[in-house]
């Protein structure tokens, strides 16, 4: 390892409102910490383009594993983030164009050789739901239309069925819809805006019932556990924020045949750090935003890590030499 200490950016969400003892990206942070690396804080504001150069007007980040107080801010930063070493882009949906115009910022940094975890133009291209038509082969049947007629049809032929919008989040606006329901509808006209706006329809998996289990890559190998999220009693979503119950697990073979698949093509678009929804046996999300689940993963079995992520983001600032 260098003995230089690296310099590292962080986009993220305002650091007071995070929850210390889940947060992921709090964990990366302490990672960093732990080796003597220098950490600068931005929120989305505090970056802009100048003459064509990306710039950032930050503070320096001190951390601590203290629920009480986890974050010090030190002395303003100010420079091209491209004297940075490695910058983390952390910042929690909406993706919105906000975010997008975040990325094209990112990008010119990129291009002038700053390492950027997860890499932009894979930000806005990997969609963590629209992605999964890419492999199909490893996803129940899955629709994405704006037809009130084509989502009424593969209701039909499937029975049940999940939809939900591209853009959501968090568990946010997912219909579980069976035929007969007399709200069905009213879901396809919420969802597709009466036909203006794409969604997403999956067959149904009843395993939902066992948990949706999120799998976490670093540079496209997975950690050998999933955090299984199990929905609430009377809910079919198994999201934390929606009152699920997080189980840890041993990944299963499928679901080491699933990160096999996907996995290496994340790594070669420069993505670090992602997550993977399974439910069964299907995969059904992609998300290389912001995943989440290091912390209780950590503490259930053991591990860190967030270390192993800081390990990859040095052999590929090696690999650049």
């Amino acid at each position: 390892m260098d003995s230089a200490p690296r310099l590292l950016g962080v986009v993220m969400d305002p650091i007071e409102t995070i929850k210390p003892r889940k947060d992921s990206t709090l964990a990366m942070l302490l990672a960093a910490r732990r080796r003597g690396w220098t950490i600068v804080y931005f929120r989305q504001g505090d970056l802009s383009v100048r003459e064509g150069a990306a710039i950032g007007r930050g503070r320096l980040l001190d951390v601590e594993d203290d629920e009480e107080r986890w974050f010090s801010f030190g002395d303003d930063w100010n420079g091209r983030l491209e004297g940075l070493d490695v910058l983390l882009m952390r910042k929690d949906p909406p993706f919105d164009m906000e975010y997008i115009y975040t990325t094209y910022i990112l990008q010119l940094a990129e291009e002038r050789g700053l390492l950027v975890v997860n890499r932009p133009s894979s930000l806005r291209e990997i969609n963590e739901k629209a992605y999964t038509a890419w492999f199909s082969h490893c996803t129940p049947p899955t629709l994405i239309t704006r037809s009130r007629g084509d989502l009424l049809g593969f209701l039909e032929e499937h029975a049940a069925i999940v939809m939900k919008p591209l853009d959501g989040m968090g568990g946010r606006s997912i219909f579980v819809v069976r035929k007969g329901d007399p709200n069905t509808n009213v879901v396809i006209e919420t969802l597709t805006d009466h036909g203006s706006r794409f969604t997403m329809a999956q067959r149904y998996v009843p395993e939902i019932a066992d948990g949706d289990k999120r799998i976490l890559l670093i540079d496209g190998q997975p950690i050998d556990y999933a955090l299984a999220r199990i929905p609430a009693l009377g809910e079919s979503r198994g999201n934390l924020v929606m009152g699920a119950r997080a189980e840890g697990r041993e990944l299963t073979p499928r679901d080491r045949w699933l990160c096999s698949e996907v996995g290496p093509i994340l790594a070669s678009k420069g993505v670090l750090f992602a997550g993977l929804d399974v439910i069964g046996d299907y995969l059904t999300e992609i998300n290389v935003t912001s995943p989440t689940g290091i912390r209780e993963l950590d503490r259930e079995f053991g591990i860190d890590i967030a270390a192993r992520l800081m390990d990859a983001i040095e052999q590929r600032l090696r690999n650049r030499r």
